[in-house]
C-alpha cells in the first residue's frame, strides 16, 4: 500500500507511542511520519507512553479529544521468557481495537509482537521486511477514508 493517499485527507492525527524499546520506536515512528507526510496529513501531534500497555488509553485521550481525525499506534513487544508477553500483545490489541470501535476514530495498529529483536528491526523503517509504522498509518488513514465515502454517501441520499 505505498504511497496510499486516502479521498477526504486527514486534518490531525495523533502518533501514540510507547517507548520501551526506543531505537524500534523511533523507526516505527519514522516510518509512519513518512506515509503521513505523502498523504497530505496538515497536522501532526506525538504522545509518549513508556509500554505497548498503555497505548490503549493513550489512544482514548486522543480519539475521545475530539481534536483527531485518526489516531496511530506504534510500539513493540518482544517475546521473554514468562507468559508478560501474551497479556500485553492481547490487551495492547483489544484496547486499541476498543477505542475505534466506541469512538469512531480510526486507529492504526503498528505494534510489533516478535520473538526477537532482530525480528523487530525487519518489521520498521529500514527493515528488510514491511515497515509496521507506514502500515499502521496508511491502514488509519484507509479507515479514514471510508468513513468520509460512507458519510459523502449518507448526506448524497439524505
Amino acid at each position: 500500500m505505498s504511497g496510499f493517499a486516502p479521498a477526504g485527507r486527514a486534518g490531525r492525527v495523533a502518533l501514540c507511542v510507547a517507548r520501551f524499546y526506543a531505537e524500534l520506536a523511533d523507526k516505527l515512528e519514522a516510518g509512519a511520519r513518512a506515509a503521513l507526510e505523502e498523504a497530505g496529513v496538515a497536522e501532526l501531534d506525538r504522545f509518549e507512553v513508556p509500554g505497548a500497555f498503555e497505548l490503549p488509553l493513550a489512544a482514548a485521550y486522543a480519539a475521545r479529544s475530539g481534536r483527531y481525525d485518526a489516531v496511530v499506534c506504534l510500539g513493540a513487544v518482544i517475546r521473554g521468557e514468562t507468559d508478560h508477553y501474551d497479556y500485553v500483545c492481547t490487551e495492547a490489541a483489544r484496547g486499541i481495537q476498543q477505542v475505534q470501535l466506541e469512538t469512531g476514530v480510526p486507529c492504526g495498529f503498528g505494534v510489533l509482537t516478535v520473538d526477537t529483536l532482530d525480528q523487530a528491526l525487519d518489521r520498521v523503517a529500514g527493515g528488510s521486511k514491511r515497515d509496521s509504522g507506514r502500515s499502521a498509518a496508511e491502514a488509519a488513514l484507509a479507515s479514514l477514508a471510508v468513513k468520509h465515502a460512507l458519510a459523502r454517501n449518507r448526506s448524497a441520499v439524505s
